[in-house]
Formats: C-alpha cells, sequence, structure tokens
C-alpha cells in the first residue's frame, strides 16, 4: 500500500512538471498575442497582476504569516530584492526577445541554463563536476563559440538569459524562503516600480484606458501566465526527484524552438542549427550522467533499507 502511495505521488508530480514546462514553453504564445504592448509595459503588467494573484493565494492558503517573517530579516529581505532585479530583468529581456523574433535564441538560453547551472555550483558551491558535466559544458562553449566565429557578434540574448536565470536559481537556493511566500515578496519589491511607471511612462496602451475589452483581458492574463507554472513546478518538486525534474524542463525550450521555426518562421541557419546540436549533445551527456548517478543512488538506498 505504501509503495502504491508513492507511486501515485511520483505520477503525479511528473504530470505537475510536465504542466509547468508545457506552460512555459507556450508563453512566447501569449507575449505574441500583445506584441503590440511595449516589453516595459507587459513586465510592469506582469508585475501588478502576478502580485494581485499571489495575494490571494496566500491569504487562501493561510500563508500570510511566512510573509512576515521574511519582513523581519534584513537579510533575507535583501538577497530578495536582489533576486527581485534579476528577475524582472530575465522577464524583461525574454519578452523584449520573443516580441522581436529572437524566440530561438530565446529557447538557446533555456538549453543552456542547466549546463550553466552546473557551472556556477562549481564556482561558487565548490561542487565537483563528474566527467560527463564537464564534457557537456565543454560542448555549450563550443556551441557559444561557433556563434561568435559565424556571426561575429556574441548571442548575448541567450548568454543573459542563461546567465540571469542561473544566477537568480543559485542565489534563491541560498534564501530559505518556501517559493509561494518568496515569489510575492519579489513581486512586492518591484510592485512600487510597476505602479510608478505605470503612472508616469506606460504607453497609452499599457495604461489600459484606452483599449479593447479582450486586450486589457489579455494584459490581466500576464498574472496567471507568470504564477500557474510555478505553481505546478511547486507541486511537482515535493513528488519527484530533483533528477527527474531536470530530464522534464527540456520540454520548455524545445517548444520554443517548434514555434520559432514552424509558426514564425525564425532564419535556422547552418551555424546556428551547429550551436544547437552541440548544446544538444551537452544535454544528452548531462542527462545520461544525472540518470546514472540517480539510479546509483536509489540503488544505494534499497541496500541501505534492507539492512
Amino acid at each position: 500500500m505504501a509503495n502504491d502511495a508513492v507511486q501515485r505521488q511520483a505520477f503525479a508530480g511528473i504530470l505537475y512538471a510536465i504542466a509547468a514546462y508545457t506552460m512555459w514553453g507556450i508563453a512566447p504564445l501569449y507575449f505574441k498575442q500583445i506584441i503590440a504592448v511595449p516589453a516595459p509595459d507587459i513586465l510592469m503588467h506582469r508585475v501588478v497582476w502576478s502580485a494581485a494573484l499571489l495575494a490571494l493565494l496566500l491569504i487562501g492558503l493561510g500563508q500570510v504569516a511566512k510573509v512576515r517573517i521574511i519582513f523581519k530579516s534584513r537579510r533575507l529581505v535583501g538577497l530578495l530584492i536582489v533576486a527581485s532585479i534579476l528577475l524582472a530583468g530575465n522577464w524583461l529581456l525574454f519578452i523584449w526577445a520573443v516580441n522581436s523574433g529572437l524566440m530561438l535564441e530565446a529557447s538557446l538560453g533555456y538549453y543552456i541554463n542547466p549546463l550553466l547551472n552546473v557551472f556556477l555550483a562549481r564556482l561558487f558551491l565548490n561542487e565537483r563536476l563528474r566527467r560527463m558535466q564537464q564534457l557537456a559544458v565543454v560542448l555549450a562553449l563550443i556551441g557559444v563559440a561557433n556563434i561568435i566565429i559565424a556571426h561575429g557578434t556574441l548571442p548575448w540574448v541567450a548568454l543573459s538569459l542563461a546567465g540571469s536565470f542561473a544566477i537568480y536559481g543559485l542565489l534563491r537556493r541560498q534564501i530559505p524562503v518556501e517559493p509561494l511566500p518568496g515569489l510575492f515578496m519579489e513581486t512586492l519589491v518591484l510592485l512600487p516600480f510597476a505602479a510608478g511607471y505605470w503612472l508616469f511612462f506606460a504607453s497609452d496602451v499599457g495604461r489600459m484606458t484606452g483599449n479593447e475589452m479582450s486586450l486589457n483581458a489579455w494584459l490581466m492574463a500576464a498574472g496567471v501566465v507568470t504564477t500557474m507554472p510555478l505553481l505546478a513546478f511547486n507541486a511537482a518538486a515535493k513528488r519527484i526527484m530533483f533528477t527527474t525534474l531536470g530530464l522534464i524542463q527540456y520540454i520548455g525550450p524545445s517548444l520554443m524552438f517548434i514555434f520559432a521555426v514552424v509558426l514564425y518562421n525564425e532564419p535556422l541557419e547552418p551555424a546556428r542549427l551547429v550551436t544547437f546540436a552541440l548544446v544538444w549533445c551537452g544535454l544528452v551527456l548531462f542527462s545520461i550522467d544525472s540518470l546514472k548517478v540517480y539510479r546509483q543512488q536509489r540503488k544505494a538506498r534499497k541496500a541501505a533499507q534492507a539492512a
């Protein structure tokens, strides 16, 4: 019976993870619906409506007290301010990239992200890179170098998206705050800036005053687009191994890649395809290594239980 319960939890976790990364993968389709709205205005709405939705969720789930605890620690508040700045920059760049015909480069950034995560863990957390992880990182670096040589320019959108989100993730690992209160605090930090932007700098479209109801509905949906994948991700993280979660994350950039090429006809010239191929090869090695370690750990746990 216990094993059945564990299996049901794991199956539910996999479904939650697939839902989370699918929602993140199709998010560009949402941003394409509001392409007439400037990227800073979309970011403003993302902050405002996410804060409102998260506040309702915190009240509904009885987690308001956890936010009060955060306010008692200057260190936590300071770290969350830095995290919120990184998150806002990542959101703004992603929105701009998608609506500027750079979805392919955005997808490359999120393919690179897990490899950059292990590299940063080596630099800042003194975690040793296993041999296959080292090779995976090297292949990603060769892929980036290939773009530089072929085009004479750095793929700065991909690297900035991967870098900002990797640093954000590294920082959030150091903050002992649960995801929902933490995200609310991050949006709360950004809320005064979003409100000020709305009052003094937003375009007429961004202010929602003369828009059609359908466009305003799309803008208000920014809160749902932001929070729903995170809630599904959190539900998945509680139920399945981090290794499994890491393997499922490739759904997101894969969907972006398909949409960019098939729906929006972004050019996939040979040099860029070579870069993607190198990064994909690195991810295959990374995934094989992760599965190998996962099986070793599971075998060790079973042996310990049997003893």
